[in-house]
């Protein structure tokens, strides 16, 4: 669904950590959870980089290193395709082939990060490390993780076994429910707009958002539908739909304010009607079409002209 771990040569010994998580590996004060937010691949870059670095044999200003025996073992190589059920393929795999370094997202096919991916973690990180070494898990579609699978993982989160950690990665934290954000030392990411309103699918879907305070109800109801068929396929529309609106409704927002209009409170409910269309897709099996419909009718309503 175009989110997977970085591919076969890419070498996070080039992505710069954080100062957060620099810092972390300096004092040695590793949480035993993360979450990192932002748009684009760099929240995942990052999140590989530290994990990575929680097991590297240098030292914490260098790490990872890529060159120690740890490092080695978990440079990223072609990504094993994950199945949330278990049965085309495994729940969860490892970074490289690093034992105590563990990567769940979702399955090709699925639209959540199952519980059953969250149970294969927890089983995971309640065993002992390879040499007693630091042993660390990225969730890298937190946001896709449902209430039922957040449940699971709270268990984990408020009774951690000693020297892991949880690396959670989302575009947004606001699918989360608050005890799991609580548990979790947060590092955000800048929000990438330009990044979110390029290329050709969304291209397309920025045509129709800039003609849409003209769209009649009949027209939008049409364009919703666009989002029927087999739910994986449609959930992933309209999760892209919600992604590209609400990059292209924030520029809107921002040239407004520059411009010194006051007359934003219509579009700023529409910005939050997106985030919970968002919400409600990931944790609540919305039905994508629904969801789509519901989305356009609010950006039409809080639509600038």
């Amino acid at each position: 669904m175009g989110d997977a771990e970085p591919s076969k040569g890419h070498h996070v010994v080039d992505a710069a950590l954080p100062p957060g998580l620099r810092e972390s590996l300096i004092t040695g004060r590793i949480h035993s959870a993360y979450l990192l937010t932002g748009s684009g691949p760099t929240p995942r870059d990052t999140a590989l980089c530290f994990a990575r670095a929680l097991v590297c044999q240098a030292g914490a200003s260098e790490a990872p290193c890529g060159s120690c025996s740890s490092c080695r073992r978990s440079e990223p190589g072609e990504p094993i395709a994950l199945d949330g059920t278990g049965k085309k393929g495994p729940p969860m795999r490892h970074v490289g082939d690093h034992p105590d370094l563990l990567w769940i997202e979702r399955g090709a096919s699925d639209t959540r990060v199952r519980i059953g991916q969250v149970r294969a973690i927890q089983a995971a990180m309640r065993l002992r490390g390879s040499e007693g070494s630091h042993r660390a898990a990225v969730i890298a579609d937190a946001e896709w993780l449902n209430q039922e699978a957040q449940n699971a993982l709270l268990r984990l989160l408020e009774e951690p076994p000693p020297r892991t950690s949880l690396i959670l990665v989302t575009q947004s934290p606001a699918g989360l429910l608050a005890t799991v954000r609580s548990r979790c030392q947060r590092i955000g990411f800048p929000a990438i707009t330009g990044d979110a309103l390029e290329g050709e699918e969304a291209a397309d879907i920025v045509d129709h958002l800039n003609r849409i305070a003209t769209a009649s109800v009949p027209q939008l109801l049409d364009w919703a539908e666009s989002f029927r068929g087999p739910r994986a396929i449609a959930a992933a529309g309209t999760n892209e739909l919600l992604g590209v609106a609400s990059a292209w409704l924030h520029r809107e927002i921002c040239d407004a304010s520059l411009a010194g209009r006051t007359d934003l409170d219509g579009a700023l409910r529409a910005f939050e009607t997106l985030q919970r269309c968002r919400k409600g897709l990931a944790q609540r099996n919305a039905n994508p079409q629904m969801v789509a419909e519901r989305a356009l009718l609010a950006l039409r309503d809080g639509a600038l002209q």
